[in-house]
């Protein structure tokens, strides 16, 4: 890939000369730090153009049952990272993105990151992850804890208690429950199992502000992260005497492990530093932006920053961001923060935890191998080769509802002890309709939000999709079918990594704001989906029936699938089939 003309205009907007570089002939880079790979992109300040890109993917995944330096197992529902994974997207794709533009180093101005959230880990003072201290490599609590580590589900459900009982203001700011996926569950599950860790932690950081640690030197919190996942309302975290009531001990947590200034989103965040010069092959001195989360930051991405333009980021999980000029309590929500996704209005979040982590699933252990010989007969993956199957059918064919819970709900219900049901199903059902089924049970579980939404006050006018599903052109139709309204598609490969390198290019002083930068370098096309009023009308039916299955299974009328995931915890796990052990297992 080559660079761009560099007789180009630059839009009126854009500060014609950064650092001595003419605008047309800079560029930013934006790394995206996802769940299993880093992605980083070359993007010229002109006009927001994608010129390079690369992919690194981490050598350890999701830590999810063993420490790789140890062999620690993992109990249930614990998800870690392993650092060092991180380092290497620096180390090898932001090179490889700037190879891939064909442009020269010295014309870049500036980096900008984002990441998965919330994914937090304990450090000591210098930022040295705790995990890569010798004493702990065998302590699972001293590695980052990934954004889907749900084991702290108890100490969640105890900080929102407290919070109800204490009449806490906060917590109506998070639709009334807080969520084993932020830091206060987290944190507090660290205190109460591993005390040792704990007491040595001297900051509790999101990765985050971690990464931009690396690349500056200078210790740094966002808005986004703190608020969204830190609790931080009205200028101050959960009081003392909160976390008194919490648990005895844990009331100094704030004060000494997790307060600092907070820094705006598109501010500079510091300069690179020598060390990670060396290491990305960037300039020295070139502004780094303040980190930020990949679903908020793909808002500027997507040209969605105006209030009550909803914008579902689509991946392994879903999250759903959108500005608005009011304050409302809508139940569920994951969080609504002033200047949580662009400056002078409020930022919400809502989401599902599990989507294209649902499907993955689904290919990986319901499928049998006629699917899948046909489909590497036919050149298709099995995603496509089922999609082509269930998008043959008629709306409601298959017989068919399903909950997409199998990583627990995110919203409405902000709950994940709950999991996976699929109603309905017969001796003549066959894979491509439970395929489908949970396609279209994603898209019923973001109507609930989007009417959660609209019924709290603040509606959603406007609705763009953006991330890897969007490639998959018959669950669009499905969403815009289910929801009654038409889809605009961000126009990127990379939608986080766009948005991270629009912020990358406000930090550098080309732009005035992220409002002007994601109205110049933005890329979205409009209404490419719309909704089919026939096919709408039988989504409605079985709607209705993913409504009440719902409020049945999650909202008390009936504990079972609470009472079987507690079930499964409480229940060691068996040693592998054939073994002495597993003989002599009841």
């Amino acid at each position: 890939m080559t660079g761009p003309p560099s007789d180009r205009t630059a839009p009126s907007n854009v500060n014609a000369n950064i650092g001595g570089i003419p605008a047309s002939d800079s560029y930013v880079v934006g790394v995206d730090f996802g769940t299993l790979s880093g992605r980083a992109v070359v993007v010229r300040v002109a006009d927001g153009t994608e010129v390079g890109s690369a992919v690194y993917e981490y050598p350890h995944g999701v830590v999810d049952e063993k420490l790789p330096a140890t062999g620690e197992p993992l109990p249930p529902d614990w998800a870690l990272q392993i650092p060092e994974d991180w380092r290497q997207v620096l180390r090898h794709a932001v090179p490889a993105a700037v190879r891939d533009a064909g442009i020269s180093p010295e014309q870049v101005i500036g980096i900008g990151t984002d990441f998965t959230a919330c994914t937090v880990l304990p450090t000591l003072a210098d930022g040295t992850p705790l995990c890569e201290l010798e004493e702990f490599r065998g302590r699972p609590h001293a590695y980052p804890k990934l954004w889907k580590h749900h084991a702290a589900q108890p100490h969640a459900d105890r900080v929102t208690e407290v919070a109800a009982q204490r009449g806490e203001p906060w917590l109506a700011r998070y639709g009334g429950r807080i969520s084993s996926e932020w830091q206060f569950a987290k944190a507090l599950q660290l205190f109460e199992e591993d005390r040792e860790v704990y007491d040595r932690t001297e900051w509790w950081i999101e990765a985050a502000d971690w990464i931009v640690w690396e690349l500056c030197g200078r210790h740094t919190r966002n808005v986004c992260a703190a608020g969204y996942k830190g609790i931080y309302q009205d200028d101050s975290y959960p009081s003392r005497e909160y976390l008194a009531a919490l648990a005895p001990g844990f009331e100094d947590f704030v004060a000494t492990k997790l307060e600092h200034p907070l820094s705006p989103l598109g501010g500079l965040a510091g300069r690179l530093t020598a060390r990670a010069a060396a290491a990305t092959g960037l300039p020295e001195g070139i502004a780094v932006a303040v980190g930020n989360v990949d679903a908020h930051v793909t808002a500027a991405a997507a040209q969605a920053t105006a209030p009550g333009h909803m914008l579902a980021v689509m991946g392994t999980s879903t999250c759903h961001v959108m500005s608005s000029d009011r304050l409302a309590e809508v139940p569920g929500m994951c969080g609504v923060v002033r200047d949580g996704i662009v400056a002078g209005l409020w930022g919400y979040e809502a989401g599902q935890s599990g989507v294209g982590d649902i499907f993955a699933w689904f290919t990986r252990e319901g499928v049998p191998p006629a699917y899948h010989d046909e489909a590497r007969r036919r050149g298709l993956s099995l995603h496509e080769y089922l999609t082509e199957l269930a998008a043959a059918q008629r709306v409601g064919e298959h017989g068919l509802v399903a909950l997409d819970w199998h990583s627990g709900n995110r919203s409405v219900l902000v709950d994940h002890t709950l999991s996976g049901v699929i109603v309905g199903q017969t001796l003549a059902t066959r894979p491509e309709d439970i395929y489908r089924a949970l396609l279209e049970a994603t898209a019923f579980g973001t109507r609930i939000i989007v009417d959660a939404f609209t019924t709290a006050g603040v509606p959603v006018e406007e609705f763009t999709v953006a991330g890897g599903l969007v490639r998959n052109a018959f669950l669009m139709q499905v969403y815009a079918d289910v929801l009654r309204r038409p889809l605009n598609v961000l126009d990127a490969a990379q939608g986080p990594a766009l948005g991270s390198a629009i912020h990358a290019a406000v930090a550098a002083g080309a732009y005035p704001d992220v409002h002007a930068a994601s109205a110049a370098m933005g890329k979205v096309q409009r209404h490419v989906y719309r909704p089919d009023p026939e096919r709408a009308a039988r989504y409605d039916l079985l709607f209705a029936e993913y409504q009440r299955l719902h409020d049945y299974f999650g909202r008390g009328g009936n504990d079972v699938l609470r009472r079987l995931r507690r079930l499964r915890n409480e229940t060691p796990v068996s040693a592998p089939a054939g073994s002495a052990a597993s003989a002599a297992t009841p």
